[in-house]
């Protein structure tokens, strides 16, 4: 029987071979924190260890500040001092401070992550690292901070479904319309535990940014880890940041012909149509031509799911196509996922007609995924975002979030109102 690449991945980190259902303990390759949970994998730590007691291995160890970035309380300052002192007595180097970013966005483009790596973090989308072929997972503050110790993690070893993808995206329709439209079909359990496989022409050919959105909504299907190998364009990108090891890693990890996979699936893109995740629900999916109309009192595009430069850049060209003004009943944020995405974005010019058309362009941060940050809605209010969550009241008690592409997004802001994106690209 051949081997799907996640089980290539964990026979790589255990040293040994694996077969679906093994529980195994995998060498873990880098163990990340945020601000938010990374104090309690520290404090746990040294409860647990002592403030004296070393940990594995400083350079297999990062944390990222990116929820609360920059910190809005002295709760959270204090938090993120304990963390910095944590990782100067520890000489952890990877630590990115508030002016970094989004920390799988930041952790990728600093090239510490490669295909068939082991990645941990206390962020229920760490995941999304699966858009190179690494296998990352959320996981507790306790499975963290045991990491700690050893550099060692425990798992089952997962069942394999296989999406396969192909066609051209009509104008207006991205990639996070694709990913919609599956998790609309396959609802919130629909991958319960399992590792899926994106293949076929149109993933082969897709940028790091769409493999991103695409690999970032895994968890509203309760998926384990999408994975994605580097290929064309992307390929590139990431030898140029983590080196030559990911060419190698990448013929490797390549599934057998051979490989079992529990379930097979096909999408062509050349048929789909703007789509939205309605409230208050990920899998509540419908066409954005069914709730045209419907009133709106803020738009924010960003999050770890939509917030590249080429995401930013499709929203631009929804406003410049629409005169580059936004309706004045609504609040527009845009916050890029990265310091290098913002500077681009500057760099393009399009900072400058954001401001210029009303609209918050931020510093690098996760903003408006949680109520915990500037922007969040009032009881009652309707927002859209490209975010991968929308349950009721997650950016505001009593506020209700529809999830769509930055393209739409930015069409329903121009407009006052829910729009179709291909009404302002004709």
């Amino acid at each position: 029987m051949g081997k799907t690449i996640i089980m290539k991945i964990m026979e790589r980190a255990t040293g040994h071979p694996v077969q679906v259902g093994d529980r195994v303990w995998c060498n873990v390759d880098l163990a990340s924190a945020r601000d938010f949970g990374g104090i309690n994998a520290v404090l746990e730590y040294e409860e647990e260890m002592g403030k004296e007691a070393k940990v594995w291995d400083p350079d297999k160890i990062a944390f990222t500040f990116d929820l609360q970035a920059p910190s809005h309380s002295e709760k959270v300052s204090n938090n993120q001092k304990i963390i910095r002192e944590f990782a100067h007595r520890q000489g952890i180097r990877h630590l990115f401070d508030v002016n970094h970013g989004v920390g799988q966005h930041v952790m990728l483009e600093a090239g510490l992550i490669k295909p068939g790596d082991v990645v941990l973090g206390t962020d229920s989308h760490m995941n999304l690292l699966g858009s190179i072929g690494a296998f990352a997972t959320g996981v507790g503050n306790s499975d963290v901070a045991a990491s700690y110790v050893n550099g060692k993690a425990w798992f089952r070893v997962p069942e394999t479904m296989r999406i396969h993808v192909t066609g051209t995206f009509p104008k207006g329709v991205y990639m996070r319309d694709l990913i919609t439209r599956i998790i609309g079909d396959l609802g919130a359990n629909g991958m319960d535990y399992l590792a899926v496989e994106f293949t076929g022409p149109t993933i082969e050919r897709a940028s790091i940014a769409e493999r991103i959105t695409l690999c970032s909504m895994i968890t509203e299907m309760s998926g384990k880890i999408p994975l994605i190998l580097p290929s064309g364009p992307s390929l590139d990108w990431l030898v140029e940041r983590a080196g030559q090891e990911v060419l190698e890693r990448t013929l490797q990890l390549q599934p057998d012909a051979d490989a079992v996979y529990c379930r097979e699936l096909s999408y062509d893109v050349s048929t789909l149509v703007p789509l939205a995740s309605c409230p208050d629900a990920p899998a509540n999916v419908k066409p954005v031509r069914e709730v045209e109309g419907t009133a709106i009192d803020q738009v924010h595009i960003g999050s770890c799911s939509n917030g590249r430069f080429e995401d930013i850049q499709a929203a631009h060209k929804v406003l410049m196509a629409a005169g580059g003004k936004i309706s004045p009943s609504v609040r527009v944020i845009i916050t890029p996922t990265t310091r290098e995405v913002q500077l681009a974005c500057i760099e393009a010019g399009y900072a400058a007609d954001f401001l210029k058309a009303g609209i918050i362009f931020t510093n690098p941060t996760c903003a408006l995924c949680t109520a915990q940050h500037y922007g969040a809605l009032g009881s009652g209010e309707i927002g859209i975002a490209t975010n991968n969550r929308n349950f009721i009241g997650k950016v505001g008690k009593g506020s209700h979030t529809y999830l769509m592409s930055p393209a739409s997004a930015m069409a329903s802001a121009v407009q006052g109102v829910i729009t179709d994106p291909r009404d302002l690209l004709k």
